[in-house]
């Protein structure tokens, strides 16, 4: 029942996430840790890398529309992990902004200019996809001992979500 432990999967991994995203609600004011230059910039650089995993799901899903079933949920949580990080859904120059922009626009040449390469074997294109979530996993899950407590847990929480996308996006396709 591989499907069933997929989703189980997926389903504890996205309410864990959500629980922590907001049940974690302790505010420490706005001269403490959690509101510091070194935690704003964290939050900034992971808004930003969690828009580019996004714009990485758009451009795969553009290249490979078959995929979408498989890639729709696990996009739409990267997108709730974007805006967990404070990314800006709705000013036209907000980073999940440009990554929705880049993957509905073409270039007269047929490919996006700040989209990245995707393969074009499907198997090849998810194991992209399943690499860059687990790097970016790995470079959250190392974030964790210069963050504060609040900004660590939210991490830690998209860290394991990143995780488990990449062992859905490697599992093969039943």
């Amino acid at each position: 029942m591989a499907l069933t432990r997929r989703r189980t999967l997926l389903t504890g991994a996205a309410l864990g996430g959500m629980a922590l995203l907001t049940g974690c609600a302790q505010d420490d004011g706005p001269g403490g840790a959690e509101h510091s230059s070194a935690a704003d910039r964290l939050r900034r650089n992971s808004a930003r890398d969690s828009a580019a995993l996004l714009a990485r799901y758009d451009a795969t899903l553009h290249a490979h529309p078959s995929l979408e079933p498989r890639l729709r949920p696990l996009r739409a949580e990267v997108a709730r992990h974007a805006e967990a990080f404070g990314a800006d859904r709705t000013a036209p120059g907000g980073p999940a902004h440009e990554a929705d922009a880049a993957s509905s626009a073409p270039s007269p040449h047929g490919a996006r200019p700040s989209a990245p390469a995707v393969p074009r074997d499907e198997r090849a294109a998810r194991a992209a996809l399943a690499d860059a979530e687990r790097r970016l996993a790995g470079t959250r899950t190392e974030a964790l001992s210069a963050a504060p407590p609040e900004l660590a847990r939210l991490l830690a929480s998209v860290a394991a979500a990143g995780a488990a996308h990449a062992y859905l996006l490697a599992e093969p396709a039943r």
